[in-house]
């Protein structure tokens, strides 16, 4: 990752646009206008996008794979049952798909999901299609890989609530479809029902959940798949210099920045990164978030703030880069970010038949 990074930056100073990637804060100025965007009397005309700039991204993989992560077709089938169950919280009412909803883009929709007994969470629920070639998970990064996120808000007491370790496994131990599927999936381990394993195959499950777009049709050489406005879009996008921090196959999720970066974030009350180390230097420090899929996953940013696109690209180059955009360069931006709306794997995440439980289950939690 630090290899690619150093690639990325050595690209984007050779065209002339890493001014705005750093990592630490700018001494706060006023916005700057940015040169008008293009007319509408000039949408006709034949749109070229510098062979350079195409280097920064990738298409997706079809597959997100990781280091040490063994993708069979019994963890991906156990994990898929894993993320659609709702015996995995407390009451027996939530399930990953709940706040992470598969036909909705990976995400609820609400500023902050509902976890148990109506609680909300403190940060927006960003999608998990594609989640699994981020650099961190969270937007702290407190988790590495999907696999140990997974795990996380099974015990979050705000959200799925799982008082432990032990409830969890008691749970799945209680039903035996399940004891078969750990054995099958965790061949050879004494005990395969743990909840580092019910996190390794919702991992599994998740690496697959994929969603190629036009624009990796355009990056894999199909010149025509864009329109011209959308290739404008780009071109916008990058002379704003958004590219600074979005890029790569995930159009972002490769590094961490300071959210304000040029000036103030309204809303300081959410350190980000500080909250886990307590460094200084990682105060407002956040996660940059993937753009695969954007237009469909509002509201946007940690903290809910902006409930349009339109929106929060008027605000990143704002706050970001200190640049006030016109309403049409916003919308040729947005124009281009459509691109990135990919296809859903309907098929490959059709909820599954659970098993049944037992008199052994233990029964939902409503306290």
């Amino acid at each position: 990752m630090i290899s690619m990074q150093k690639t990325l930056v050595a690209t984007l100073a050779a065209l002339g646009l890493v001014a705005g990637c750093k990592s630490e804060p700018a001494a706060e100025k006023k916005p700057a206008p940015v040169a008008e965007a293009p007319r509408a009397a000039a949408a006709a005309e034949e749109v070229t996008i510098d062979p350079n700039l195409l280097q920064l991204f990738a298409p997706l993989p079809d597959v997100i794979t990781g280091a040490d992560r063994e993708l069979t077709e019994e963890r991906i089938a156990l994990g898929r049952m894993l993320y659609y169950d709702t015996r995995l919280s407390r009451n027996h009412d939530l399930s990953c798909n709940s706040c992470h909803d598969l036909k909705n883009f990976g995400v609820d929709g609400k500023k902050f999901s509902e976890g148990h007994k109506g609680q909300l969470g403190g940060r927006n629920s960003p999608t998990v299609y594609n989640a699994a070639g981020r650099h961190v998970q969270f937007w702290d990064g407190r988790a590495a890989d999907v696999e140990e996120q997974a795990t996380g808000p099974i015990l979050n007491p705000v959200e799925m609530a799982m008082p432990d370790e032990t409830r969890v496994v008691a749970t799945l131990e209680s039903i035996p479809a399940y004891v078969e599927m750990f054995k099958k999936a965790f061949p050879g381990e004494e005990k395969p029902i743990t909840l580092k394993n019910v996190g390794i195959a919702i991992g599994a499950f998740e690496r697959k959940l994929v969603t190629p777009s036009k624009w990796d049709r355009f990056l894999k050489g199909e010149k025509d798949a864009l329109t011209a406005e959308e290739k404008k879009g780009f071109k916008t996008f990058v002379d704003a210099g958004c590219v600074t921090c979005h890029m790569g196959a995930y159009v972002g999720g490769t590094m961490y920045q300071k959210l304000g970066l040029i000036k103030p974030w309204p809303n300081q009350a959410d350190q980000g990164r500080y909250d886990v180390t307590k460094n200084e230097a990682d105060k407002m420090m956040f996660s940059v978030p993937s753009l695969r899929n954007v237009t469909k996953t509002a509201p946007y940013f940690h903290d809910a703030s902006a409930e349009t696109i339109e929106q929060a690209v008027a605000m990143m180059a704002e706050y970001q880069l200190g640049k006030t955009l016109a309403p049409e360069q916003v919308k040729s931006i947005v124009t281009w970010l459509e691109t990135l709306t990919g296809t859903i794997p309907a098929e490959y995440i059709v909820a599954p038949e659970l098993p049944p439980s037992t008199d052994k289950t233990p029964k939902p939690e409503a306290t």
